[in-house]
């Protein structure tokens, strides 16, 4: 295996923002390390892509089980070597309602994997990276986690969770060397979203999406939100006094509950 190539670390690689980031990094010239639950759909997608075998490796571990993604990251280390950009993407997102006893376990796996499931994906590699004073770890939020939706105050409160962390990650890892990304998408075309029930603007493809997000993470910036509109609407929804944002959501369909159809 090459390791002239830089090498990306991607969870939730086997479908949506994880897949079409990992077909961005190979364009570019970039080894892979893949992560999903499903690891024979990333085999599956790699050979259908035609990916050199010399140019990636896929890893089976569901983030929710931070002994799996620890595993998954040590395992990488010692077959490809420290990447020099770690993404943690895998996420999920469905309704909860806290007046059910049910979602109450919903929400606990939502963090899990959402927030827990993160710092376990950037553990193994920070005692690295700040020896080495080089690398990109990069998390994964997004415009939800600026205000609270309703029914959706799980993912929502995962996701501002995940803005919060990764800030404070970023000021532990500047002196040494380590950048952090904050990636804040819109609306993007994948599973995740496929079954929503209110309007989506700005609806955009995994592909447009893991260019931009490629293009910020190469530039190094801090906080971005992907499309650029969607961070123009995310900052006047901030700043709507909070009964004008009520009213606005009022009537406003819920995000589908755990088991629940279209």
């Amino acid at each position: 295996m090459s390791v002239n190539k830089p090498l990306v670390f991607i969870t939730g690689a086997s479908s949506g923002l994880g897949q079409a980031l990992a077909w961005r990094y190979h364009q570019a010239g970039w080894r892979l390390a893949l992560v999903a639950r499903r690891r024979e759909a990333i085999e599956a997608w790699a050979q259908d892509k035609g990916l050199p075998a010399s140019d990636w490796v896929a890893y089976r571990a569901d983030v929710a089980q931070r002994e799996q993604i620890i595993a998954a990251a040590q395992q990488c280390l010692l077959q490809q070597g420290l990447p020099d950009v770690v993404i943690a993407n895998a996420g999920i997102s469905v309704g909860v309602d806290s007046a059910e006893r049910d979602d109450l376990e919903v929400l606990a796996h939502i963090f899990a994997t959402n927030n827990l499931g993160m710092a376990a994906t950037f553990h193994p590699f920070i005692h690295p990276m700040v020896a080495q004073r080089r690398g990109t770890l990069v998390g994964i939020a997004s415009v939800a986690g600026i205000r609270g939706l309703p029914g959706h105050g799980g993912y929502c409160a995962s996701k501002a969770g995940v803005i919060s962390y990764c800030e404070s990650l970023r000021g532990e890892m500047r002196p040494h060397g380590v950048r952090v990304v904050t990636l804040s998408p819109g609306y993007v075309d994948t599973p995740l979203t496929q079954q929503n029930r209110y309007g989506m603007p700005f609806l955009m493809s995994p592909e447009a999406f893991a260019e931009q997000a490629f293009r910020a993470i190469a530039a190094g910036v801090s906080y971005r939100v992907i499309p650029w509109p969607m961070g123009v609407v995310a900052k006047l929804m901030r700043a709507l006094p909070n009964a004008w944002f009520d009213r606005l959501l009022s009537g406003r369909p819920r995000k589908h509950r755990h088991g629940e159809g279209r």
